[in-house]
């Protein structure tokens, strides 16, 4: 049987991305973890919420912490594929065009209210997110690992937006939603605030190098074929749910099982639980599913339709011996 290395890198880079990122964002543990599992798994968040919940905050925390160029965009209905993507510009001196690359050449873009882009601009940038490169004018630019996209959207303003298609949706290995902090944890944030905002002393705690180790290490995690069958099981029953028009694809398979890897890292483990499946599929399989247009109208949720399928799929039984690799 071959020999699965130990993912000891993981929950010791995780643990010093939590406690840097929560010097800034507070009462939001599981999110962090979310969004760092999907980082291990070199996928893409999106960061979906209302207005003043700290989505963007918490984006510039997690890049800052992180050892890797950042750029920033600010998505408006004006701007061009080539204002993300970089263009040929003419060089008067040379007699010669010159590639300038634009902002999704650094490791982390932070694409904020992506939902304000147009369609053209959108693809623009999600095709970076899916072949990591871009080609301009024949010429294909392959950009840099680590690289992390992480984009904001607000669900509830549509006025001058421009929604995601599911195809697009798909894109995002997961979709993660930050809610009010409690009454506790707001007063906190006041007291923070009070003299200045801690992100501007926020520094890099893990190198380029350490984020490569995990995302390697992760791949490493054991996953027993009982648990493996279970993932499977539960994407097809959301095909098979009454509600749903369109189930999870094959893609939502792999990633299901990527982040559930990676979860089980970041907690210390080299084995995946089915424990580790059911935390990440409402985050994973929310925005990739389609419901009929009649249960939209009975107020039917693709979380509940993902809780409904957690429920009704049975829950295999892994012994001490099947979890070690």
């Amino acid at each position: 049987m071959s020999t699965v290395r130990s993912p000891a890198p993981v929950p010791a880079t995780a643990k010093k991305i939590i406690a840097n990122v929560e010097r800034v964002i507070i009462g939001k543990r599981q999110e962090v973890v979310l969004a760092m599992v999907a980082y291990f798994c070199e996928g893409h968040v999106l960061l979906e919420d209302v207005p003043g919940v700290a989505k963007t905050m918490l984006a510039r925390a997690l890049a800052k912490s992180v050892g890797c160029t950042f750029k920033r965009v600010q998505c408006t209905p004006d701007l061009l594929p080539t204002d993300i993507t970089g263009a040929s510009i003419f060089n008067q001196k040379t007699g010669e065009f010159e590639f300038r690359p634009g902002p999704v050449f650094a490791q982390i873009v932070l694409a904020d209210e992506i939902n304000r882009a147009t369609p053209r601009t959108q693809a623009a940038l999600l095709e970076a997110m899916a072949e990591r490169q871009v080609s301009v004018d024949g010429t294909t630019h392959v950009l840099a690992a680590p690289f992390l996209v992480i984009a904001t959207q607000n669900p509830i303003d549509h006025e001058g937006t421009f929604p995601l298609p599911e195809a697009q949706l798909d894109r995002f290995l997961v979709r993660i939603s930050l809610g009010y902090p409690a009454q506790e944890e707001e007063a906190k944030m006041l007291e923070r605030l009070q003299r200045g905002h801690p992100i501007d002393d926020l520094t890099a705690v893990v190198t380029v190098d350490e984020l490569l180790a995990c995302q390697q290490g992760v791949r490493d995690v054991y996953v027993d074929d009982k648990v493996r069958n279970y993932i499977v099981e539960v994407v097809r029953a959301t095909r098979e749910h009454d509600d749903v028009l369109l189930g999870g694809s094959p893609r939502a398979s792999m990633a299901l099982l990527r982040t559930s890897q990676a979860l089980s890292a970041v907690r210390g483990h080299n084995f995946v639980l089915p424990d580790d499946v059911k935390r990440m599929a409402p985050v994973v399989l929310g925005h990739r599913l389609i419901l009929r247009p009649e249960s939209r109208l009975r107020k039917v949720t693709s979380a509940t339709v993902v809780e409904e399928v957690l429920d009704a799929v049975p829950v295999p039984m892994i012994s001490a011996e099947a979890s070690r690799p």
